[in-house]
């Protein structure tokens, strides 16, 4: 079996997965936690790109590709929504954490962070958990993945029908196959509550680790590692390193 090279973003409680080969859009899926993802994928999967953040901080924030994304996305860098860090992470109650963050880095944690912790700490316990999946999951940032495609930061947000339209334009113009790939993965999220903005990040994540133009990079360019080993990066795909002029 050829290997696969998938996308994957978690929304609503579940996880979408687009899958690649180097022919092209093979197949969708929807999968309930980053477990499932892993085992359906373990054996197959070249790269797995998820919108969920790997390598977490002990006493900083925002991390550093989370810092140097925001430098190329102008008005969309809102888009970012900043990890926090590990400790706070596994809190249950948003005051508690957001103690915890303060005191461990000097920064204050938006509660849409926090909101997004238990998403954040199964990622990191997974991470920290099975050695294999170490060299197969990457993080990448949806709008990360749009600016490298389209070579200058998108406008709109994405819940907006100028939104989808800037997004599909900028898919498409990367490859042409997108708006059918688009279709046919909307089509496999029936019976799921994944919204269409998750649909088009989803394949933006897959296309950024597909064999492509460009090449696949990462941002920071040499990313430093957290406590656990666990690379603090965004991968991107381009011609070129993403410049800020």
């Amino acid at each position: 079996m050829s290997d696969y090279y998938v996308g994957s973003v978690a929304r609503g409680g579940v996880w979408l997965a687009v899958a690649y080969t180097d022919d092209g859009y093979d197949h969708a899926a929807v999968v309930e936690g980053v477990g499932e993802l892993w085992t359906r994928y373990e054996e197959t999967a070249d790269t797995i790109a998820v919108d969920v953040p790997v390598g977490l901080e002990t006493s900083s924030a925002p991390r550093p590709n989370e810092r140097a994304a925001a430098d190329y996305l102008g008005d969309r860098r809102r888009a970012i929504v900043p990890a926090p860090v590990r400790e706070a992470a596994r809190k249950q109650r948003y005051p508690t954490a957001a103690r915890v963050h303060e005191r461990k880095s000097s920064s204050d944690l938006p509660e849409a962070a926090f909101q997004r912790s238990r998403l954040v700490t199964a990622v990191d316990e997974f991470m920290t958990t099975i050695d294999e999946a170490r060299d197969v999951l990457v993080e990448a940032h949806p709008e990360l993945c749009y600016r490298a495609f389209a070579g200058e930061p998108l406008v709109e947000r994405p819940e907006v029908a100028a939104g989808y339209a800037e997004r599909m334009r900028v898919l498409a113009e990367f490859d042409r196959d997108a708006p059918p790939t688009v279709q046919s993965v909307a089509e496999a999220t029936e019976g799921h509550a994944v919204p269409i903005p998750a649909v088009l990040d989803a394949v933006a994540l897959g296309l950024t680790v597909r064999p492509g133009p460009g090449q696949c990079r990462t941002l920071p360019a040499d990313p430093p590692t957290d406590e656990e080993g666990l690379p603090i990066r965004y991968v991107y795909r381009s011609e070129a390193p993403l410049s800020a002029d």
